[in-house]
């Protein structure tokens, strides 16, 4: 069955995270992506956990892609990409403004090669401004963007997402403004362009109406833990078991099905219970009734009563209860994949159904330099040609 992007070819040439994650994205719809690693390696091969001296983090992420060594500040390296170039769609990169431009690799160097080509540069502040020339990284952004500010208890500190929240999304932007360039070149009888990409922008966006609120009211949003400023009962409860349970009740029918359901259906008749603003302004009073409710009972019982009662419930997870979930085992999400270091290992699958071009991994992240002689055979190089480029530490 063909897939949604065969025919797309990409150069991953970027690290830590979002970009490298952008193009497992296109890989996972069927994008040819050529991963560049220097010759030392990929720094994520050592990140996290290992099993048997193999990254685990690295399986993932570098799942679907074929793997080369190659030193781009040499004038051998920098020659092979330009080789590279004009068969190549899109090439991301997330190096520090006016790195490859000192290599002799800018934009323009590269759209002499392929003025077809699709460039997304991923950097910590944008390719201009005051901070262009910092060095940039997910906490950074989860820093400025506002989010780790109203992230956490209100009388706590700001408080920092223990994963990779910033490039995660960073790198669904990315792949998604890739597609949109794609789209414009191909659909629309458009040429190149360059994808300047700031990891503090996108986490800006999701973050809601802050900008515009503060704008108009002059509102600063605050910190206010598990709870909704915008609606209440809404956070986490611990049942009778030692498990815990979250509660959102946005819509104004949840909110009465859960008061009835906890045996309080009194205050569905309050002024204040109306609006999702108003049931918010009494949130110690029904937190304090569905805390207490939920605490009288083990978790199996929580969730059978909330989903007879058609009111919105979720047991929280570690990932060892994702994988035993039936709903993620029906959806497929954790997928089955066979190594050839490891054996079966098991990872996120592809982010999302596609009915005629569904997405597929194919393999999972590869040793360094695997693809060498195959991705520089096909530009009329030799196995002894790469073997005497890797003896001067060009691939």
């Amino acid at each position: 069955m063909a897939k949604a992007l065969d025919n797309v070819t990409v150069v991953d040439c970027a690290t830590l995270f979002a970009g490298p994650l952008a193009a497992t994205i296109l890989s996972d719809f069927g994008a040819d992506v050529i991963k560049i690693e220097h010759p030392r390696g990929d720094p994520v091969r050592d990140h996290g956990h290992h099993k048997d001296g193999h990254g685990l983090w690295w399986k993932m992420i570098g799942r679907n892609k074929r793997t080369v060594t190659l030193n781009l500040s040499t004038s051998e390296g920098r020659d092979l990409l330009l080789k590279l170039l004009p068969d190549i769609d899109v090439f991301i990169e997330n190096f520090r403004p006016g790195t490859l431009e000192r290599w002799g690799l800018g934009p323009d160097v590269m759209f002499g090669a392929n003025p077809q080509l699709i460039i997304a540069r991923i950097t910590g502040f944008g390719q201009f401004g005051p901070y262009a020339s910092r060095p940039g990284f997910g906490t950074l952004a989860e820093s400025m963007s506002g989010f780790a500010a109203i992230t956490g208890e209100p009388d706590g500190p700001p408080t920092l997402p223990p994963f990779g929240l910033a490039d995660g999304i960073t790198a669904q932007a990315t792949a998604n403004a890739i597609l949109t360039a794609l789209y414009s070149r191909d659909a629309n009888n458009g040429g190149g362009q360059v994808i300047d990409m700031a990891i503090i922008e996108p986490i800006l966006t999701i973050l809601g109406p802050q900008p515009i609120n503060y704008d108009q009211l002059g509102v600063i949003q605050e910190r206010s833990g598990n709870r909704s400023t915008n609606n209440a009962p809404r956070n986490t409860y611990e049942t009778s078991d030692g498990r815990w349970v979250a509660v959102s009740t946005s819509a104004q029918s949840i909110a009465e099905r859960v008061m009835v359901l906890v045996g309080h259906p009194e205050v569905i008749d309050e002024p204040w219970f109306a609006s999702g603003s108003g049931r918010a302004s009494q949130v110690e009073l029904l937190d304090g009734y569905v805390a207490e409710w939920v605490r009288e009972r083990e978790l199996d019982e929580v969730v059978d009563a909330f989903e007879k009662a058609e009111a919105a419930v979720a047991p929280i997870y570690d990932i060892s209860q994702i994988f035993d979930d039936p709903q993620y085992q029906a959806l497929g999400s954790i997928a089955t994949v066979h190594d050839e270091d490891l054996g079966d290992i098991r990872m996120q699958n592809v982010m999302w159904r596609m009915s005629e071009t569904p997405g597929e991994i194919r393999w999972s992240g590869r040793r360094k330099g695997q693809d060498n002689v195959a991705v520089f055979g096909e530009l009329g190089l030799s196995e002894a040609d790469v073997e005497a480029l890797a003896a001067k530490g060009v691939c």
